[in-house]
């Protein structure tokens, strides 16, 4: 899909110009009250119809999609319009009514138009305000293809959201994940994939092959995962788009918990020798192998820090399950886990200041998070069986499955100061959950 930013309408924001505080939610305080915010109809730039709908329609619907994101955060209140005490028309997106909307008590207000071009596509352009000081905070527009309207909507929800917090946005971003269905003797598995508010749901495999840990290439048009092939596991590559499938290597040994390196250029992943696993960095252009671990053991669950120059793994070398880190060439393996129970399923942030793992003990699975030294851990949910952590592109959300006794799973999120717990929507139970970068 494709999707143009148009540079011409960035401004820098008035209330920084005037060099006034600029209106910002400090997500590192423990926030517990989100900021009101107003996000009307978008205006019809013009009143044409489009093959999704008549650009009023658009303008609705890219409004709800906005407010929806941005009360996903968890930082953010979207106001009920039935409270608001204004309309927006065409005039009123670049010229607000301030106190009007200081009435209904929104601190920041987000609004803008949808035009159908002559090409077919749309442009929605997106302006957000700070209500009290009567300021702009930011503007930007988005051309695309009329099918692209969401993305646009989350691309505008990500600007908002940026210049509130000060971090980017996470919300033009994709999930993907094991979707399953069936007995607990005779469970179906399928890979699935979906837009990061559950809208574009699809999926990518029959279920004929049982598939297990689906992760995200940097590019994004790639997945790797694990499925059965002969009943023996091995790693495989899905190239989104052409549907494309095929396995890496011909190993004669079990291969499993593939993850690619930031650059793209490898997959490390567990492969099973003689009785004992260990990690292996597989090139994807030369096809070289290389071993990086030999202790006894299971070692697996590898994941690379952002910069690509360590890696960390789970091993049970010690006697249970706990975590490692490693440099990149398999040199310098230390344990940092030293909480009780076992730690498992180690993954890096993409910020590289955390690491999120899967702490189990007392019959219970939680998500926590620590530094890569090992330092600060702490666990964010106490679950049945919440486990697989996986971070949002902006390493402030955690997803993960969450089961119950009855073997059911689901797709859950927390923030990483362990408030915001929600639950994602998806068709069928789910489990093993990936999510991308930001969509280019």
């Amino acid at each position: 899909m494709r999707l143009i930013l148009l540079a011409s309408l960035l401004v820098a924001p008035p209330s920084l110009a005037q060099g006034t505080a600029p209106l910002r939610v400090d997500i590192n305080a423990g926030l517990t009250q989100p900021m009101p915010i107003a996000v009307p109809a978008f205006a019809p730039g013009n009143g044409a119809s489009t093959e999704a709908g008549t650009t009023t329609q658009l303008g609705q619907r890219a409004a709800e999609v906005i407010a929806n994101d941005l009360k996903s955060s968890g930082l953010f209140r979207p106001l009920d319009p039935a409270a608001y005490t204004t309309q927006v028309g065409i005039d009123d997106v670049v010229k607000p009514d301030f106190p009007a909307w200081r009435t209904v008590a929104a601190q920041a207000l987000v609004t803008g138009t949808v035009t159908a071009n002559a090409d077919g596509g749309i442009t929605l352009a997106c302006y957000a305000y700070d209500v009290f000081a009567g300021t702009e905070i930011a503007r930007q527009g988005f051309v695309t293809t009329v099918a692209g309207w969401r993305r646009a909507a989350h691309k505008c929800a990500d600007l908002v959201y940026s210049r509130l917090t000060g971090e980017s946005g996470y919300f033009d971003s994709r999930i993907v994940y094991v979707s399953e269905t069936g007995s607990r003797t005779r469970r179906i598995k399928r890979l699935a994939i979906m837009d990061q508010d559950g809208a574009g749901h699809r999926f990518l495999t029959s279920g004929q092959n049982l598939v297990l840990t689906p992760r995200f290439a940097p590019g994004q048009q790639t997945i790797t995962y694990m499925s059965f092939d002969n009943d023996r596991p091995r790693v495989w590559l899905y190239t989104l788009g052409s549907g494309r499938q095929e396995s890496v290597g011909s190993f004669a040994a079990m291969t499993f918990a593939p993850r690619f390196s930031p650059d793209g250029q490898n997959l490390v992943f567990s492969m099973a020798v003689g009785g004992n696993t260990d990690i292996y960095r597989f090139n994807l252009a030369t096809r070289a192998i290389t071993r990086l671990t030999t202790g006894p053991g299971i070692d697996t669950s590898p994941s690379y820090s952002p910069d690509g120059s360590r890696i960390v793994f789970e091993s049970d070398r010690g006697g249970s399950q706990q975590i490692y880190v490693m440099n990149a060439d398999g040199s310098g393996q230390s344990r940092i886990s030293f909480g009780e129970g076992r730690s498992a399923s180690p993954v890096w942030s993409p910020r590289g200041d955390y690491i999120a793992f899967t702490r189990i003990g007392g019959g219970r699975f939680g998500i926590g998070v620590m530094r890569p030294d090992g330092g600060g851990e702490r666990l964010l949910t106490n679950g049945y069986q919440d486990e697989s952590p996986a971070w949002s592109p902006n390493g402030r959300v955690i997803l993960f499955a969450r089961g119950d006794r009855s073997g059911r799973s689901g797709l859950w999120s927390v923030d990483i100061s362990g408030l915001n717990e929600r639950r994602l929507a998806t068709p069928l139970d789910a489990s093993d959950p990936a999510w991308s970068p930001l969509l280019p």
